[in-house]
This record gives C-alpha cells, structure tokens and sequence, in this order.
C-alpha cells in the first residue's frame, strides 16, 4: 500500500491540494446560493410593499452588503478558531517529537500498522520519514494536518464576501432593471435559473444527487421569494 495515497475517513479534515481546492470551490458555491436566496427574499419583499427602484435597490445593496459582510466576518472567525487549533496541535506534537521521540515513532508505526503494513514495514516506513522530516510525517498521520497548507482565515473571508455578493446581484440586477410589471416574475425567474445552477454544482462537487439537491434548492428559494412578497404586500397596504 502506498502510504502517500491514504484516502481521509469520512470527518476528516482534507489537506492534499485537490480536495482543498474542491472545498474551496464548494464553500463558495453555497456561499453564492446564499447571496441569491437571502437578496432575492429582501427585494421581492420590498418589491411587494412599494414600486420605488429607489428603495428596492437600496434595500438589495444593503441586503448585500450587510450580508456579504457577516458572511466574511464568521468564516474569518470560524476559520481562525480552526487554525488556533491546528497550531496548537502541531505546537504539542513538536513538544512531543522533542521529549520522547522513540515513543512517537512507535506510534507512527502503530498507525501505518493499522493501515496494513506488515509491523516490519511499518517501522521501516516510520523510522524513515521521522528520519526525513518528524514534525510533518506525524502531522499528517496523525492530525491529518499539513503545516506548510494551514487553513488561511484572511482568504476565507474573502471568498466568502466575494461569493455572496456574486450571487446576491442576480436577483439584484433581475429586479433593478425591468419595468414595474415584470420586476418580480423577471426576479424570480433569473433566481431559479441561478439556483438550479448552484444546486447542481454543489450536488457535483459532493458527489450527491443533482436531481435532489437542485429541487431543494430551487423549493426554498421559491418559498422564501413567496412569503416575503407576501409579507411586503401586507406591509404595504397597511401602510398606503
């Protein structure tokens, strides 16, 4: 067995750099779904209680901002509370690797062991990476951490923000620019194109059923432009 080949058990953080790319990618998709289902519930809602372009574009900008803004804001600590731990963790482990070396290569060999290897070859496969680099060859095994690809909580934000205000402007543009009569129609189509889109790919990125994922998505965005025009329209008649 290929011990650099090793597939992370379900739960497991992913490390190597395609499956970080394809969590990346995931993450701002769903951040995208975010920004078209929460904008397009706030500017139909609005869309329903006045005709004003003014106030539903100022509404949807608002709604975008703000939105984007908490979006960045929680993965940047999100991801910085994950990566304090990742350091703290290879922060122990290096203390380890100092104190009592013989103690960890065993145990480096016990989890190639537990993969298959025979125990001579897993000592052999121990002794040599603890040999070639200590601090990385038990990360990896046994964090599943890679210290030169820690989690960068800066870039999460940023795709984070980036992503919701890409998708947010879809219902956004859809609702700005036709005539009164078609604002919301023209929304809600251009909302469901978009989450049909989002849906398949984040079904494909996650090995999950497209046909499902899409109709889930599309249902609750749907539902969500639904009510809140409703909602607008009561506000609206009891206001005029």
């Amino acid at each position: 067995m290929d011990t650099d080949e090793r597939v992370p058990h379900e739960g497991e953080p992913h490390h190597n750099g395609l499956a970080g790319r394809l969590n990346w990618l995931r993450a701002g998709v769903l951040g995208a779904n975010d920004g078209i289902i929460s904008t397009a519930g706030l500017v139909v809602g609005v869309a329903g209680a006045t005709a004003e372009r003014t106030a539903i574009l100022a509404a949807g900008v608002a709604g975008l901002a703000a939105g984007a803004l908490s979006m960045a804001g929680g993965e940047y600590v999100s991801v910085s509370t994950q990566r304090d731990t990742e350091l703290a963790a290879l922060r122990k482990e290096e203390r380890e690797l100092l104190e009592m070396p013989e103690a960890e290569e065993r145990e480096l060999a016990d989890i190639y062991q537990q993969k298959g290897l025979s125990p001579e070859l897993a000592a052999q496969v121990a002794h040599e990476l603890t040999e070639k680099d200590p601090l990385h060859a038990h990360a990896e095994a046994e964090l599943q951490i890679d210290p030169d690809n820690l989690t960068n909580p800066w870039q999460a934000a940023w795709a984070s923000f980036l992503s919701f205000a890409v998708g947010a402007l879809i219902p956004l543009v859809a609702i700005a620019l036709p005539p009164v009569g078609a604002r919301v129609g023209t929304c809600m189509a251009a909302v469901i194109v978009g989450l049909v889109l989002t849906g398949y790919i984040s079904a494909r990125l996650g090995g999950a059923q497209a046909r499902r994922a899409v109709t889930r998505n599309v249902v609750v965005g749907v539902l969500a432009m639904v009510v809140t025009y409703y909602v607008g329209v009561l506000f609206g008649v009891t206001v005029g």
